[in-house]
């Protein structure tokens, strides 16, 4: 019987745990939009250039204020950072450019609070494109 009672409190503060919504500190997701490069922007393979940001939707509340950036081709991702370890709340980050294909749909995808990608531009790489 006592074993018995001892479950049935048990379950009792389970259920009203598991019940009781759980308190967390507000948390914003902040997608900044990518000011340069943009459509029209052509770079060169080893240059050193500034990412920009905007930051006038900047929330209270970062989630995460840590930033990387990833070179993105076409649709897909490519796994080159080619920024790490800056502040999204700084707005800017000088990168070099990478050696890569030369291409004209490349854009960067600015990591932090969630992911998103700037427009398309071209960078002429020491390899001609395909």
């Amino acid at each position: 019987m006592k074993v018995f009672s001892t479950l049935v409190s048990f379950l009792t503060a389970a259920v009203a745990v598991s019940a009781s919504p759980a308190q967390h500190a507000a948390r914003d997701v902040w997608t900044p939009r990518v000011l340069y490069p943009h459509s029209g922007t052509v770079w060169y393979s080893g240059q050193r250039h500034n990412v920009t940001w905007d930051l006038s939707s900047q929330p209270v509340n970062i989630t995460n204020n840590n930033g990387f950036i990833l070179l993105r081709s076409g649709t897909f991702e490519t796994p080159v950072i080619v920024g790490y370890g800056f502040l999204l709340t700084s707005g800017r980050v000088e990168i070099t450019v990478p050696d890569v294909l030369s291409r004209s749909d490349y854009s960067l995808v600015l990591f932090g609070d969630s992911g998103n990608w700037g427009e398309e531009f071209t960078i002429n790489g020491p390899i001609p494109g395909l």
